[in-house]
C-alpha cells in the first residue's frame, strides 16, 4: 500500500469518527466516555495523517 493510499484511507477513516462522534452527542443519555474515545481516535489519525504528509 503507497503512503498516499494509506492517508486517503486514513482521511476517510477520520471523516467517520466526525459523523459517529456528532451522531453521539446528539443522541439522548449520550454517553461522554464513548464521546471522549471516539475523540481519541480521531486525534490519533489526525496525527498519523500529518506524520505521513510530513
Amino acid at each position: 500500500m503507497s503512503v498516499s493510499t494509506h492517508i486517503s484511507k486514513l482521511r476517510k477513516k477520520h471523516q467517520q469518527l466526525s459523523r459517529k462522534v456528532e451522531q453521539v452527542q446528539r443522541s439522548p443519555g449520550s454517553n461522554d466516555q464513548e464521546i471522549v474515545m471516539l475523540k481519541k481516535q480521531k486525534l490519533r489519525i489526525k496525527e498519523e495523517i500529518l506524520r505521513l504528509s510530513s
